[in-house]
């Protein structure tokens, strides 16, 4: 009878027991699968290097309270950690103290030499002060490129305690990157992390020294932080095994024996050529997932030059380690942690066809012309595919009378002329410029047609070069080509006609350029179409007064200048004969040594007159930007959107520009800190007030005199000259121009090393 009761029991426990697994099974089929690659599922962290050291000096508390304020609510904290001479630990990012603090002024003589993995090194070294010496040492920025602004701010060195208990970080990072070091000068740093783990919530630990993990094995417990081994330049040795990265980096199997995760530089995952484009993406996330290994990713910062993949789009890259469609690396190490924060919550697994949150015009300058040569058929098929809205064409006429785009009326600037045998065609237009210059009107449009476009590199001089191997790449597009392709696209809302020069054009050249716009117009189907929008720009009000007289097409204003105000009566004006209105970023948010000052009222009494305000030009570059922005395009259109609340950007990189639109954090009803926009004059109050020179001269206000302008000449017959190919010194110099002289001369070589450097 027992031994029935037991089989029952058993058979009984047996059934329970499927039903629990089948119930468990079910439940597991029905989780939603994470979109996330990563090992564990989860989103990638966002690590913040020494806090916003971005910006404010390395491991201060300004760096690390704002790193918690413009963050994903788990970012972690990152402390380099250095061991005083009385065994205390401090985060600080090297070693030697003179590159980001003010210890060399405090303490001018203290500078000693040691060998740092065998090579002799000198400076200002953490294990010759004690924690009481460092109390007037200030930290500073430790990267010259970076702003000096903030090195006033007093930020004393703060210990791995001090981080802890003031900043209260979701999850702190603590990195040993010279153990060794301080073991040769009898200070354990695992006798410092062990101790400080009784009071500090530590929860990741990396170093590159092998060594350093089989000293700490087993002395955290079974709750102890993640263990991170730190990989190197591929060819450097690894000084316990002395070994190579690049070798080690073959046997993940045996890091896994003392790590839970690795992390790398980012060239370990996407490597670049020797041209700083990107190569095929290496094996190693899986390779390191299959290992049981996360793998976290360093080297990001927002103010460096970056693969010329990205068109020099932080965002871009943090998606391509973390949403490829391939792998996900488990977190990145960041000097700008808003825009990791920003590019894993609201960038991430957003398709190009997703819902936009938000509705501005994405208007081009000169077609994608931060990615080829500007009003070339590449520039402008790339800016259509990248999501522009309204593509432009700035007409030019050639000798012929033919309309063609171009972004300027100087053919020096957008095409390598100054190289080819038209260079003897240069003359000076005092209307146009002071120099000497290949003018578009000098050459027919079969000669333009035989020119090597150059794309535009504005911060050549800082080495920040667009898109070298396509420098010279695609042709020139006609008025006429340029329209055909607007009509025949599905994506686009309308085109933008910039006309200038109009005046002179006609009275000293006999070219009308209104009528060969309206006629191509008109040739091309557009007069009696209505699907895209045709908007006619220019700075001059009389060019857009004759288009009104002539034709239903909407027309712009272009205001040039940067102005802090403009009067009503000016708005009356304008509204006369414009529909809408282009203005300045600086009109916008005055900037002073590259920090925003304020907001004008500008687009505000725009809008009420009913003018939709476009502001330009908003490019990549990090240059390009205030330090309010972040060194990051995204966030300067985010401020400009809904902080200012534009109707529209013009641009040289429309892709980053469209993109924001789908941008999800948009649609969310709570405030995410890593989408607010600029608030105007809040980062100057963090800068000492001796900082800065005596504040310069207001922008002035834009009036009525501004507006007004003489009507159009009529076109005026334009006198022979010498047929096409003549050099211009024997040709009859029309009126407004002189013959090459020595200084022209001087001007055309200057224009053919110009060429030479688009080259």
């Amino acid at each position: 009878m027992r031994g029935l009761l037991r089989a029952s029991s058993l058979l009984l426990c047996g059934a329970i027991l499927i039903q629990l697994l089948a119930a468990q099974i079910h439940a597991q089929s029905k989780k939603p699968k994470s979109p996330w690659p990563t090992l564990t599922g989860d989103p990638p962290l966002v690590i913040a290097r020494g806090g916003f050291s971005g910006l404010f000096p390395d491991s201060s508390y300004d760096a690390y309270n704002f790193a918690i304020l413009t963050s994903v609510p788990d970012a972690v904290l990152w402390c380099d950690v250095q061991l005083t001479k009385d065994a205390l630990g401090i985060c600080f990012p090297d070693l030697t103290m003179s590159n980001s603090s003010s210890i060399e002024a405090v303490y001018p003589t203290r500078q000693k030499s040691y060998p740092v993995n065998g090579v002799p090194t000198s400076g200002w070294f953490t294990i010759d002060f004690s924690l009481k010496d460092l109390k007037d040492v200030n930290l500073i920025r430790g990267i010259l490129s970076r702003s000096e602004k903030f090195d006033g701010n007093s930020n004393p060195i703060m210990t791995v305690q001090s981080v802890s208990t003031q900043m209260k970080p979701s999850f702190f990072w603590l990195n040993v990157q010279h153990d060794a070091f301080y073991a040769q000068h009898n200070l354990s740093m695992s006798s410092f992390l062990v101790a400080a783990s009784k009071t500090v919530l530590i929860d990741f630990i990396s170093s590159p020294e092998v060594n350093f993990f089989k000293k700490i094995a087993g002395r955290f417990g079974r709750n102890g932080p993640s263990l991170v081994f730190r990989f190197l330049g591929q060819d450097e040795f690894e000084p316990t095994t002395n070994r190579t990265y690049g070798s080690i980096l073959s046997n993940l199997t045996f890091v896994k024996t003392f790590a839970s995760g690795i992390l790398v530089p980012k060239s370990y995952i996407l490597p670049l050529d020797d041209q700083q484009y990107l190569l095929p993406h290496t094996s190693l996330v899986q390779d390191a997932h299959k290992a049981g290994l996360e793998v976290f990713v360093s080297g990001f910062a927002n103010d460096i030059d970056i693969a010329h993949d990205y068109s020099f789009d932080p965002v871009s890259e943090y998606l391509s380690f973390v949403d490829n469609g391939n792998f996900s690396v488990d977190g990145v190490l960041s000097d700008f942690p808003i825009t990791a924060s920003a590019s894993l919550d609201c960038f991430s697994h957003v398709g190009r066809n997703a819902t936009k949150q938000v509705d501005f015009l994405v208007i081009t300058k000169d077609g994608a012309s931060g990615d080829y040569p500007g009003c070339t058929d590449l520039a402008y098929k790339k800016a259509i595919k990248d999501g522009a809205d309204v593509i432009d064409c700035s007409v030019q006429l050639s000798s012929d009378g033919t309309p063609f785009c171009l972004s300027s009326i100087d053919l020096g600037n957008s095409t390598t002329v100054s190289l080819t045998a038209f260079r003897n065609r240069s003359t000076t237009v005092p209307e146009l410029g002071s120099l000497g210059a290949i003018y578009t009107f000098s050459l027919t449009w079969a000669e333009i047609q035989t020119l090597t476009p150059a794309i535009s590199n504005p911060y050549r001089v800082t080495s920040l070069f667009r898109n070298p191997k396509q420098k010279n790449a695609g042709k020139l597009f006609s008025l006429s080509d340029f329209l055909s392709l607007a009509k025949n696209s599905t994506s686009l809302s309308g085109v933008l006609i910039s006309v200038e020069n109009a005046a002179y054009l006609r009275e000293e050249q006999g070219l009308d350029v209104v009528k060969a716009v309206l006629d191509t117009l008109t040739q091309t189907g557009y007069s009696n179409s209505t699907a895209t929008k045709v908007m006619i720009q220019s700075t001059n009000s009389s060019v857009l007064v004759d288009f009104k007289k002539q034709s239903q097409y909407e027309t712009v204003y272009k205001v040039e200048e940067n102005i802090r105000d403009i009067l009503d009566s000016a708005i009356e004006d304008i509204k006369k004969f414009a529909d809408a209105v282009v203005i300045q970023k600086l009109s916008v948010f005055p900037v002073a040594q590259s920090f925003i000052t304020t907001q004008t009222n500008v687009v505000e009494k725009l809008q009420k007159s009913q003018l939709p305000v476009y502001v330009e030009l908003f490019q990549n570059e990090f240059l390009s930007q205030p330090y309010d922005f972040f060194a990051d395009a995204t966030v300067e259109i985010n401020s400009y959107i809904t902080g200012a609340g534009i109707n529209g950007t013009i641009t040289e990189f429309p892709f980053t520009a469209a993109r924001y639109k789908r941008n999800l954090c948009l649609g969310r009803k709570e405030t995410i800190p890593y989408m607010a926009p600029a608030q105007p004059g809040a980062l100057l109050t963090l800068v000492s007030p001796t900082a800065f020179p005596p504040a310069e001269a207001p922008n002035p206000v834009f009036t009525d005199a501004d507006v007004t302008e003489p009507p159009l000449p009529p076109v005026t017959a334009k006198a022979p000259t010498s047929s096409p190919g003549t050099p211009s010194t024997n040709a009859q110099a029309p009126s407004g121009q002189t013959r090459i002289t020595l200084s022209l001369l001087l001007s055309v070589f200057a224009m053919v090393l110009a060429s030479l450097l688009l080259l």
